[in-house]
Order: C-alpha cells, then sequence, then structure tokens
C-alpha cells in the first residue's frame, strides 16, 4: 500500500506499508527511489546502491512489516528552510505513522537520520526499538555539523566558484581534491539543515539516555572519520572514533554496539544494504519479543 501523506509544512510524501501485518513494525525514511540507467552506474562508483531503497524494504519484507519513505529526498525537493527543527520533523514522523495506522514501531535511520530518531525516542512512547546508524547516540558530533553546515550555507550565499561535489560526476572519488569541495545544494536547502543543528546545539545526549527504557543498537564503519577542508571549518566528524571510545559507557545504558569491519568501511559503505541489512536483521532477531511487546 502507498500514498500521498500531507506533512506539517503542507507538502505531500510519498509512503508505503508493507510486509507481514501481525509482526513489529520497521519505520525507514532511508528509503531512496531507485535510478537506473547511466545515473545509476555513476552513484556505484561512489559506492552507493542506486537501488537502495528496494534493497531495503525487499530484506525486511518476508518477517516484518515496513513501514518506508524517502524523508531527506523530499527535503531536498521540499526544503523547510526556517522550520525544520526535531520536534517539526518528530511531528511528521507521527503523522507518517498515524496515516498509515501504524501505533507501535522501530525506527532505523543513517546519518542525520539517525540522530532523527533519538529525537523521536524522547518525544513518544511509541517506539519499541531505535537503530542509529553512522551518528553516536552519546557525544554525538552537533557543534562539528553545525559548523560545517554553517560553511556550507555561507558558501552557497556567496555562490563561489569551487569544486562541487555531485554524486552524479563522472570524476571517480578518488581524484577529487576534497579539502576544495563544495556542495552542490541550493540555499533553502542548506539553510533547513543549519536550522535543525541551530536546535541541537546544547542538546545533551546523555542527559537523555535514561529516558531510552527501549532496545536500541548503534553502529558504524570503522573507517568513517571524515576530515573536512578550511572550507567546511577545518573540523573532524570521527562518527567511528566516538563511538568506539564511548562503547562501554553505551553499553551501561543499554546500548548494543556494533563496529563494521572491512576494507574501505566508511560513511558511505556502512549505510548499504548488503552491509547493513545482515546486522540490523540479526538484531531485531534477537530483540524479537521486546520489540513486539
Amino acid at each position: 500500500m502507498e500514498k500521498f501523506i500531507k506533512l506539517m509544512d503542507g507538502t505531500e510524501l510519498k509512503v508505503g506499508l508493507v510486509g507481514n501485518p501481525n509482526g513489529q513494525t520497521i519505520m525507514l525514511p532511508v528509503a531512496k527511489e531507485s535510478v537506473y540507467g547511466q545515473q545509476a552506474e555513476e552513484l556505484k562508483l561512489w559506492g552507493v546502491d542506486p537501488e537502495l531503497g528496494r534493497h531495503f524494504i525487499e530484506g525486511f519484507v518476508d518477517t516484518i512489516q515496513v513501514l518506508y519513505f524517502d524523508y531527506e529526498g523530499h527535503r531536498l525537493k521540499h526544503p523547510n528552510a526556517e522550520h525544520l527543527t526535531p520536534d517539526n520533523i518528530v511531528n511528521d514522523l507521527l503523522v507518517i505513522a498515524d496515516s498509515m495506522n501504524v501505533q507501535n514501531f522501530s525506527y532505523y535511520g543513517y546519518s542525520w537520520l539517525a540522530l532523527v530518531g533519538l529525537q523521536l525516542a524522547i518525544r513518544t512512547n511509541r517506539l519499541k526499538g531505535l537503530i542509529m546508524g553512522g551518528f553516536p547516540p552519546l557525544e554525538g558530533p552537533y557543534n562539528e555539523m553545525l559548523t560545517v553546515t554553517q560553511k556550507a550555507h555561507e558558501q552557497v550565499a556567496a555562490n563561489k566558484s569551487a569544486l562541487v561535489y555531485d554524486e552524479q560526476d563522472k570524476v571517480r572519488p578518488e581524484e577529487l581534491d576534497w579539502d576544495n569541495i563544495e556542495v552542490n545544494l541550493s540555499m533553502d536547502q542548506t539553510k533547513q539543515f543549519l536550522t535543525m543543528y541551530n536546535h541541537l546545539k546544547d542538546f545533551d545526549d546523555r542527559a537523555i539516555q535514561q529516558k531510552l527504557a527501549i532496545p536500541k543498537l548503534v553502529f558504524a564503519g570503522e573507517k568513517d572519520t571524515i576530515v573536512y577542508g578550511e572550507n567546511f571549518g577545518s573540523v573532524t566528524v570521527d562518527i567511528a572514533g566516538i563511538v568506539q571510545s564511548n562503547k562501554q559507557e553505551l553499553e551501561q545504558f543499554g546500548w548494543d554496539v556494533e563496529i563494521l569491519e572491512g576494507n574501505g568501511m566508511d560513511h558511505t559503505k556502512a549505510m548499504q544494504p548488503v552491509t547493513v541489512l545482515p546486522v540490523i536483521m540479526r538484531w531485531l532477531e534477537g530483540n524479537n519479543t521486546t520489540l513486539t511487546i
């Protein structure tokens, strides 16, 4: 079943619900639309699965119910520059669940959609499980990401002439000068993420840990460390390092922690279905009784 659902800002998002309705449900806001042909081949150069959303859905659908949509893609097409706050994002997610008649569910998000899951978990009792990939639930790099996003917004505002990162660029990733990369986004697109990180700059993720009385998993690729150049504030976002250094404390707070090993297991590789699905499915199966209560 698929239908369009009106979000808090009045825009409409395509949402689907498939799978076994008698078991647990997972909310999957990372279900990107498939691309084909030359565009797909260019995405593969970056290690990106051009059918990422479909492969995630197919991986889950035989055992659980999947509530899927592409929230990031929607926000790039329909930026919410002034109002992409944690409260409004969570309200969007709950509107989606209500519109699809889903009362309780687990949540999987990656990167900034992982931190969204943490915000969801502290705002509702409807969440039965939380899976965060590519973003630490403890000592998250909120200030670093605020700096990166601020610099990206300033670059767009100044309309600088510099090398632009584009997933569809025919240049291979290893040939790019990463110190001089400029993100190819519009003013409203960058402003909405600046709005979100501004609202999170004082967020204390340690103080909320006791509120998370649900099964929860965090994972990151062992090479997930991004060193940004001067154009982005010369900051380092060390996802893997933060998760690894806080592993013992996270486990004391009830988190299951996985560092994904492998050749080039960076931020991009650690989000692909071929890597992620076995990790999530194993965890869901191990927590099946708890998640469906």
